[in-house]
């Protein structure tokens, strides 16, 4: 390269570190993931027109965690299975979630009676807390009911 040809190639190498520059400082945020585990924060049901507060409950605490693919849930009683409140639920299955539209396929559960449905549901994410509406209906239980929970990221 030339003495005379010099300006020009400092010039477009300049042009070239701005604009690496721009696109990193331009970068959309990445949408928040589900993946990961949360733990529940509040709970109702709403049956013919009630609605109940299920959680809180004291001395209980219940996570769900996500893959890409799947998810799960534990609740269990902080005394370690000891005294009136013990208590412990899980279950498990694979998940869609398409928009806001999220389905559970509900496979494993330690209530029995409720694996093999599906479930459809309503989720949305802000930041760090998610808020799952929805119905779970099973027939043959007789459960028809709205539930609303209310989960923060651990």
């Amino acid at each position: 390269m030339t003495i005379k040809h010099l300006p020009a190639a400092l010039l477009l190498l300049a042009l070239t570190a701005s604009c690496n520059r721009n696109a990193e400082t331009t970068e959309q945020p990445k949408a928040p993931t589900l993946a990961g585990t949360w733990q529940l924060h509040s709970s109702q049901i709403i049956e013919k027109g009630d609605t109940v507060n299920t959680f809180p409950v004291k001395d209980q605490e219940m996570i769900k965690s996500f893959t890409d693919t799947h998810f799960t849930f534990m609740k269990h009683d902080t005394r370690q299975g000891k005294g009136d409140t013990a208590v412990f639920d899980a279950g498990a299955g694979t998940y869609t979630l398409k928009g806001d539209d999220y389905t559970e396929k509900l496979q494993y559960c330690s209530a029995r009676e409720w694996e093999n449905h599906d479930f459809h549901f309503k989720l949305r994410i802000n930041g760090d807390t998610i808020v799952q509406t929805g119905v779970e209906k099973i027939d043959s239980l007789g459960v028809d009911r709205e539930i609303r929970e209310v989960y923060v990221r651990k």
